[in-house]
């Protein structure tokens, strides 16, 4: 009852009846039990407690010890286990407001200032202050002891160890390293004990150990002495006896740092304290350390922390690279703060620790699957961090052999959308080449690198951001969508990859026969494909003939889209005097496959395999029994495959008996009334050669097939086409000569035969005076 009137009367009395009701409580303390009426008390006054005793006090003055008796009450009810401040929400919240209320006073030197302009002060400001200041911190230490579960010492002050003012840091560290001191000294610590935020807590006193206020530097190394003791008694408790053993090692090689004398080594050399703690810390407390640190990269007001920062996360990682379990927590955590991470110093700090895990095998692929999981396409903080990928050598290649196939992954399986792992894929590897960091992997890899990008380039033609596979909880914008295309990603990599590879001359190339363009349009890709391989062949013989070992093992794998890329770089290399060392296996046999194919791409590219081996005088026999199926090709309505089946065809001649020879002739007979000029041209051609294969002995058996092409070869050679005239010239004379026959003149003149009637009549009359030839030639009209 009287410490309700006690409370009520310091409501509305001021400050003499407000200390009356503290310094009573503190006295009625040691004689109240603590019951359910005490408990009831409490929990109903609360409300009133706290506005009275703490909201009613100015926060930037302190001119009465209103706030220190505060304290010393709080204590006194403590010892007695009469718990004011934890426990409920409510007593959480008059536990927040009290540390704010002594944490964010001005400094000691501002309140002397205030003191000198406010009329009737009665005390001491800088007095009244070191003395609320140590009932505070005395408040702390007994609270601690009450918690025997440390369940909250270490959130106590975490906010207020990373303020931006100086003053309310200092007040902080020196808070925590007192009640640290306290645990250290007097706690007789029994399980279960536990810290919820160790790795926390020992990332803010590391940091604060190279804090540029000296006092908070001291302050903060002695703490980090402190929470040593305590962390190491605590996982002997707490760990099995293998564990305690290793604790008991641990201790021995510190003994230099545990030593009170010593605690100047933490205040130096901040990053020893990484070195130390690392193995006392569970990998959850390893995540919680480096993500605290992380924060410490934002200090833009002390260039000094940002430096600790970065000396932690390196040493830190360095020191338990085998034991992290949470890589991708520390990885968002990264790619969170590198927008707001401004200076470039620091930025680079965040970049290098990504940079050594993504350097560990055992983590590699965590990281990169993180990484890629970010939108597409990337913002600059993000290219930002591939380009500047720091990587020890022995590492580069295996980095960037990993990210390569996660983009190979994506071509092994035909699907009606792209997944959006093959853009973020390209898209990293195009931000790695220019930033040009792992060349030395880049030329090893050049092979596979370039094959998986033209792949890429090819399953990209035609799509938008639209067309791919976005998972549900990654955030891509409009923008993001409407200014940006696959194809357009895979094409900018492929051009950097031959720029950083000193394939100038292969760039170059592609610049100036619209090579890029070939590439990017579905009908043409193949030809800017296989430009890319001649060219390459040309000028860098030993990266062509790498790609082409490489190829072999590539041409039954994947998708169509897959195998018709690398078929057609393949077949382009069939050009180089290594290609005879392949055996014909994976050759010919490949070839006569594609030749059956149901794709007409594939029979294109057998066909143009075939002309390129025998070019170089390779696989005629086995290519020789394939004549029925590439004369059947002939009637096909693809122009390339009538091509390069005339071509094939005429490296054959010399090879066919006098059957499949004649079957040569009338098939090539039957594309001279072919509208494509090309077609036209070639079979002609190749009919001229074809007649100069018989022999003598089967002259007379060919003799009216000869006769049959003579008149559609007259007609021709008035043709529009200037190159299928001349070549229908040449052939009727070749013709003319196998009949052992001499044509007048008049037949060879270029001029229209319109405007030349006797010329005409003397070329009728001619074909006119055998009857014969006249029924052959005219008779099918």
């Amino acid at each position: 009852a009287l410490l309700v009137l006690l409370l009520h009367s310091s409501y509305f009395l001021g400050v003499l009846e407000k200390l009356v009701f503290l310094r009573s409580l503190s006295t009625l303390s040691h004689a109240i039990p603590y019951d359910e009426t005490t408990e009831s008390f409490i929990h109903e006054n609360l409300s009133q407690i706290q506005n009275i005793l703490v909201q009613q006090e100015p926060l930037h003055s302190l001119f009465s010890p209103v706030r220190q008796e505060l304290f010393i009450a709080i204590t006194d009810l403590s010892c007695q286990d009469i718990n004011l401040l934890l426990g409920s929400d409510d007593k959480s919240n008059l536990f927040s407001d009290l540390i704010k209320s002594i944490i964010t006073l001005p400094s000691i030197k501002t309140l002397s200032i205030l003191q000198t302009v406010m009329p009737n002060v009665q005390y001491d400001t800088e007095s009244l202050y070191r003395q609320t200041f140590q009932a505070f911190c005395e408040m702390l230490q007994c609270l601690v002891i009450q918690d025997p579960h440390l369940e909250n010492l270490d959130q106590i002050l975490e906010p207020w160890l990373q303020s931006t003012k100086d003053h309310e840091r200092e007040r902080a560290t020196t808070s925590m390293s007192q009640m640290l001191r306290c645990l250290s000294r007097h706690l007789n610590l029994q399980p279960p004990l536990y810290f919820q935020k160790l790795g926390s807590l020992v990332a803010l006193m590391a940091l604060l150990c190279g804090d540029p206020v000296e006092e908070v530097a001291q302050e903060a190394a002695e703490g980090i002495h402190y929470l040593l003791h305590i962390t190491l008694k605590l996982k002997g408790i707490t760990g099995d006896r293998k564990s305690r053993q290793n604790i008991k090692d641990i201790m021995k090689k510190c003994k230099e740092l545990l030593d009170i004398n010593n605690i100047k080594e933490f205040y130096s050399n901040p990053f020893k304290i990484a070195q130390v703690f690392e193995v006392l810390l569970s990998p959850n407390e390893l995540v919680q350390f480096i993500v605290t640190t992380l924060d410490g990269l934002k200090n833009l007001k002390h260039p000094c922390t940002q430096q600790s920062a970065g000396e932690l996360l390196v040493t830190l990682v360095k020191s338990a690279e085998t034991r992290f379990e949470k890589v991708p927590d520390i990885m968002r955590a990264i790619c969170d703060r590198l927008p707001i991470i401004s200076q470039p110093s620091a930025r680079q700090q965040a970049i290098n620790i990504v940079s050594l895990f993504i350097s560990r095998p055992k983590y590699t692929d965590a990281v990169l699957n993180h990484l890629l999981y970010y939108p597409i396409p990337f913002d600059r903080h993000l290219a930002e961090l591939w380009r500047t990928l720091d990587i020890d050598l022995p590492n580069t290649t295996w980095i960037l052999w990993r990210l390569l196939r996660k983009l190979q992954k994506c071509h092994n399986v035909d699907q009606e959308k792209m997944e959006y792992i093959a853009v973020a894929a390209t898209e990293a590897l195009y931000e790695i080449f220019v930033g040009n960091k792992l060349q030395a992997a880049m030329y090893r890899l050049f092979p596979q690198l370039l094959m998986a990008l033209l792949i890429q380039v090819h399953h990209s033609i035609g799509l938008t951001m639209s067309d791919i596979t976005i998972p549900d909880d990654m955030y891509l914008s409009n923008k993001d969508i409407s200014t940006s295309t696959p194809l357009s990603f895979a094409i900018q990599a492929t051009k950097t990859l031959l720029l950083r590879t000193a394939c100038w001359y292969e760039f170059n190339v592609m610049e100036k026969r619209k090579g890029w363009n070939l590439l990017e349009m579905e009908y043409f890709h193949l030809d800017g494909v296989s430009l890319l391989a001649n060219v390459l062949l040309e000028k860098h013989g030993m990266l062509a003939h790498k790609v082409l070992y490489l190829l072999i093992p590539l041409l039954n794998r994947g998708n169509e889209k897959h195998r018709l890329t690398s078929a057609a770089f393949f077949v382009e290399l069939f050009q180089s005097p290594l290609a005879r060392r392949i055996p014909k296996r994976y050759t010919i046999t490949r070839l006569e496959e594609w030749l059956y194919h149901e794709n007409h791409q594939f029979r294109v590219l057998s066909l143009k395999g075939m002309d390129s081996l025998l070019c170089h005088h390779q696989g005629k026999e086995a290519i020789k029994g394939m004549i029925p199926v590439i004369l059947s090709n002939l009637s096909e309505t693809d122009e390339k495959i009538v091509l390069f089946s005339i071509n094939v065809l005429r490296s054959l001649l010399d090879t066919m008996d006098f059957t499949t020879l004649k079957t040569t002739m009338q098939a090539l007979f039957s594309l001279f009334s072919d509208f494509r000029p090309n077609v036209h041209l070639f079979a002609v051609n190749v009919f001229g050669d074809s007649i100069k294969m018989v022999k003598h002995k089967n002259k007379q058996d060919i003799e009216g097939q000869i006769l049959e092409s003579l008149i559609p070869l007259l007609l021709h050679s008035q043709d529009e086409n200037e190159a299928v005239a001349e070549e229908s010239s040449r052939v009727l004379t070749i013709c003319c000569r196998f009949l052992k026959w001499k044509l007048p003149r008049q037949v060879y003149n270029k001029d229209p035969w319109h405007s030349n009637p006797s010329g005409i009549g003397v070329i009728c009359k001619f074909f006119g005076n055998n009857n014969t030839i006249s029924k052959v030639c005219f008779s099918p009209l």
